[in-house]
């Protein structure tokens, strides 16, 4: 968060005109500390086992760019917000990190980071906000997307709100 923020109040990044540049950085930010594969797998349930090695691949880049777009756009929305982690637990490969957000008129929000052990990095595979799992949430829209109809659909579905949101920021 020290390094999101750091982009955040960066002057020379807070023009419009910096946007890509902002959110780029942004990206690296994401990509260095999210466990995308994983987040997808989990979010995806036992419906991830039927997929091919090849359909796999398309439901992660797909799941990653939801995941990336919503989460930046919810990042550049700060403003002078201050992060405090009052609790951390480890247990073996797996960790939690407690976040509280601080807002300007002293609103207090909860994160909870999951991260599992990736090699000899931490990874977050799961963000509990407020005690709504990311995942468990992706799940239960996704198994509802797919036992009302097909995997296809909720693939379908998903390209075709990739594109809606690419023509939004156009």
């Amino acid at each position: 968060m020290e390094r999101v923020s750091a982009v955040l109040k960066d002057p020379r990044l807070k023009a419009e005109t910096q946007a890509r540049e902002r959110r780029d950085q942004l990206r690296k930010i994401l990509y260095s500390g999210f466990d995308f594969s994983e987040m997808a797998k989990r979010s995806l349930g036992s419906q991830w086992r039927r997929l091919s090695p090849q359909e796999q691949g398309e439901f992660v880049q797909l799941f990653t760019d939801l995941i990336e777009r919503a989460y930046i756009d919810r990042i550049e929305s700060y403003r002078n917000e201050t992060f405090r982690y009052p609790k951390e637990k480890l247990d073996g490969s797996f960790a939690e990190v407690e976040s509280r957000i601080v807002a300007q008129k002293g609103e207090e929000y909860t994160l909870l980071y999951k991260l599992q052990l990736a090699g000899s990095e931490w990874k977050v595979y799961d963000v509990v906000i407020e005690n709504i799992s990311l995942v468990n949430n992706y799940r239960s829209q996704f198994n509802r997307i797919i036992a009302g109809s097909s995997y296809q659909e909720l693939v379908q579905r998903m390209k075709a709100k990739q594109v809606n949101l690419a023509e939004g920021s156009k």
